[in-house]
């Protein structure tokens, strides 16, 4: 997938979620997501630390 389809298939998603999820529903889901990826970040920095380090 080319980087302008995965920006268009991420806002859709949005886009989708706010249009069907009640509006108190969204901060939450936004805040979800938030972590989530930023979760998936320090995972994945951690992991290229330690294989630095082991190198």
């Amino acid at each position: 997938m080319e980087s302008c389809e995965l920006v268009t298939t991420i806002t859709a998603l949005a886009c989708f979620i706010a249009k069907n999820c009640p509006k108190e529903d969204l901060p939450l889901i936004a805040s979800i997501l938030t972590q989530l990826g930023d979760t998936l970040a320090t995972i994945e920095a951690h992991q290229s630390l330690c294989e630095d380090n082991e190198e």
